[in-house]
């Protein structure tokens, strides 16, 4: 049995016990939340969430890219959230490439150089910072006030806010 198979096997176990309301795309809490791809990081848990109220955005490092600025665009012109979290963590796989090195892996494997930025970091806070600067500077975000940073411990579960 594969993986797929398996979560397949849990959907159809689940049957229809997720709490929240599903009744509109639009996040109750008008939140949209962006985090990295790790595994570890349970965002549901993490805030105490429900089905309904937040737009999960994920992707490696949880950093603010052009994709991640045009999905933030989106939730908010189209489907009113107002506020963006951001939040990174501790132990992650992108402080421990570099860009170059990445990317040569890739060109040696492939033959091709990614046009797209690694986005790899040394220091998780200043990636935050980074984040943050890139969300709130954007021109296609109407709702920049309400733009905060984070980094997760993966191995306390706390949270701390970055300045």
């Amino acid at each position: 049995m594969t993986a797929t198979d398996v979560l397949l096997e849990r959907n159809r176990a689940l049957e229809d016990k997720l709490r929240g309301d599903r009744s509109s795309a639009q996040p109750s809490m008008h939140i949209a939340i962006l985090t990295c791809m790790d595994a570890r990081i349970r965002v549901f848990e993490l805030f105490g969430l429900i089905q309904g109220e937040a737009h999960i955005l994920r992707n490696a490092g949880g950093v603010v890219t052009d994709d991640v600025l045009r999905s933030l665009a989106l939730s908010q012109r189209k489907l009113g959230t107002t506020e963006v979290v951001i939040v990174q963590h501790t132990n992650c796989g992108l402080s421990m490439v570099t860009e170059d090195g990445f990317k040569d892996e890739l060109e040696q494997d492939s033959g091709l150089r990614p046009t797209w930025a690694v986005e790899a970091f040394r220091d998780v806070e200043d990636s935050v910072r980074t984040s943050v600067r890139r969300a709130r500077r954007s021109a296609f975000l109407p709702h920049t006030d309400n733009v905060r940073g984070f980094v997760y411990d993966v191995h306390t579960g706390a949270l701390t806010e970055v300045e």
